[in-house]
C-alpha cells in the first residue's frame, strides 16, 4: 500500500471516529466548569441556559465551580479532563489573562483548549463606593487626585482583567491607586458597599447592580464607545476620560482533543438559545449582549485579545503577585 493510500484510510478511520463520537455524544451529564467563585457574572449567565442547553443535548448540564489562581485551577482542571464534550468550561477574557503574568499558570489556553463559541459582550461598569462624595466620573477624578494617599480599588485578583482595565483607566486618568485583590467578583462588590475600596471596574452582574438601584454603591460610567440600552443613563467613561472603552466576553472552551463534531454540535445548541428572546430579556438587566460565534471567529478573537492584552501589560508594566 503506497504512502498516500495509508494517509486516506487514515484520514477516513479519523472522520469515523469523529462522526461516531458526536453521534454518541452526549451519552451522561455534562459538566461545565465555571472557574470563579458562584455568584458572580459567569455564573449567572451560565445558569440562565444551563436548563435549555441539557434540553436540546439530551442530557443534564451540571455546573460545577471550581475558583482559585485567578480562574487557572479550574483551567488546569478542564485541560486535563476526558475530551470527549463531557466538560467543558465558561471562560471570560481573564482566561487570557494570567498565562500572560506567569509562566505557572498551568495551562495555555491556545494549546491546550478548543474554543466552542462566544456566548456574550459585557461592557465594564465604573462603580464608587457611597462613602465617595462624587456623582460622576469628572467628580470621582477630582476628589481621587486630592487624597495624599491615593485610593484603593477592589479587583477579583491580580491577574483578573478587571485588575488590568483598572490599571490602564486610572493611568489614563491621572490618579494614583492601591489595587485590593478579592476572591472574585461578589466579593468585590461587597467590598464596595462597605467602603473598604473606593473604586470598582467590573462587569455588571445582577448582584451589582441591584446594589446600585438600591443606592448601596454608585454608578459613575459604562466603558462603551457610545451610551448602551444595556445599561440605562450611564454616561460613557470615554466622555471624561478620551479613548477609554473596553469590553469583556464569555464564552464556551473544551479541552484541545475534542472532536470538532462534538464542538459544533454544542456550537449549533448554544447559538439557538442565546437567539431566543427569552435569554435576551434575562440577560438585559445584567449588562450582558449575546454575542455567538463559530469555533473558528472565537478562536480568531481571542488570539487578537491576547495580542492586544499583552501589549497592555507590558506598556503598564503590571505583574502578577
Amino acid at each position: 500500500m503506497t504512502r498516500k493510500a495509508q494517509a486516506t484510510l487514515a484520514a477516513l478511520a479519523f472522520f469515523a471516529v469523529a462522526t461516531v463520537a458526536a453521534q454518541d455524544f452526549p451519552n451522561r451529564p455534562i459538566t461545565i466548569v465555571i472557574p470563579y467563585p458562584a455568584g458572580g457574572t459567569s455564573d449567572g449567565q451560565v445558569r440562565m441556559f444551563q436548563e435549555k442547553l441539557g434540553k436540546l443535548l439530551g442530557q443534564p448540564v451540571v455546573v460545577e465551580n471550581k475558583p482559585g489562581a485567578s480562574g487557572a485551577i479550574g483551567a488546569q482542571y478542564v485541560a486535563r479532563s476526558k475530551p470527549d464534550g463531557h466538560t467543558l468550561m465558561y471562560p471570560n477574557t481573564g482566561f487570557l489573562i494570567t498565562p500572560l503574568l506567569t509562566d505557572k499558570a498551568g495551562y495555555d489556553p491556545f494549546k491546550d483548549f478548543k474554543p466552542v463559541t462566544q456566548t456574550t459582550s459585557v461592557p465594564m461598569v465604573l462603580v464608587a463606593s457611597k462613602t465617595v462624595p462624587a456623582n460622576n466620573i469628572s467628580e470621582f477624578i477630582q476628589y481621587a487626585r486630592k487624597q495624599p494617599g491615593g485610593i484603593s480599588y477592589a479587583s477579583a485578583g491580580t491577574t483578573s482583567f478587571g485588575h488590568i482595565e483598572s490599571a490602564r483607566f486610572l493611568q489614563m486618568a491621572g490618579v494614583k491607586a492601591e489595587a485590593i485583590p478579592y476572591k472574585g467578583e461578589a466579593n468585590t462588590t461587597m467590598a464596595l458597599r462597605a467602603g473598604d475600596v473606593q473604586m470598582l471596574l467590573t462587569s455588571p452582574s445582577s448582584t451589582m447592580l441591584g446594589q446600585v438601584q438600591q443606592g448601596n454603591i454608585k454608578l459613575l460610567g459604562v466603558s462603551t464607545a457610545k451610551p448602551t440600552t444595556l445599561i440605562p443613563g450611564a454616561p460613557t467613561i470615554a466622555s471624561s476620560v478620551a479613548g477609554f472603552t473596553s469590553n469583556i466576553w464569555f464564552g464556551l472552551v473544551a479541552p484541545t482533543a475534542t472532536p470538532d463534531d462534538v464542538v459544533n454540535k454544542i456550537q449549533v445548541a448554544m447559538k439557538k438559545i442565546m437567539d431566543e428572546d427569552e435569554v435576551r430579556t434575562k440577560l438585559q438587566p445584567t449588562g450582558a449582549l449575546p454575542q455567538t460565534s463559530t469555533p473558528a471567529e472565537f478562536a480568531k478573537m481571542m488570539r487578537e485579545e491576547s495580542a492586544q492584552l499583552k501589549d497592555v501589560i507590558t506598556k503598564f508594566n503590571i505583574k502578577a503577585e
